[in-house]
């Protein structure tokens, strides 16, 4: 086993969840196949991840997944978006309308700030040290 190519995200809804990533995120839309059953292969990846892990968006079928949207990492940070120029990528990110929950922090392992996508589900924007 060499790596994680995807992990997968419940999403309300496709479409609004692809603008979100790579309108607001930037990330690059990789994939959107219909898969004939109502269903899609959706996959977004950070630009220049190269072949690094992405983001399979899955809809939400049923009342226990639409209940996960927004709440699987149950309120903790689960995903961590590294970044080379933190400072233009949170202005950036501040002026499409991420919703970040506190001010940049500057640690001893580099700077950082939290924020919550179009679901809540929190993130780290991180530029390690």
């Amino acid at each position: 086993m060499s790596h994680i190519p995807l992990v997968t995200l419940v999403v309300r809804d496709y479409d609004e969840a692809i603008v979100f990533y790579r309108d607001a995120l930037g990330f690059a839309l990789v994939e959107d196949t219909d898969r004939g059953d109502g269903s899609r292969w959706v996959v977004v990846r950070p630009r220049g991840a190269g072949e690094g892990a992405g983001l399979l968006l899955a809809r939400a079928k049923d009342g226990a997944q639409r209940a996960s949207v927004g709440a699987q990492t149950a309120g903790r940070v689960g995903f961590f978006l590294h970044t080379e120029d933190f400072a233009a990528d949170h202005a950036r990110m501040s002026a499409a309308g991420v919703r970040f929950l506190e001010e940049p922090r500057h640690e001893t392992y580099g700077s950082v700030a939290v924020f919550e996508d179009l679901y809540g589900n929190r993130w780290d924007l991180l530029q390690p040290a």
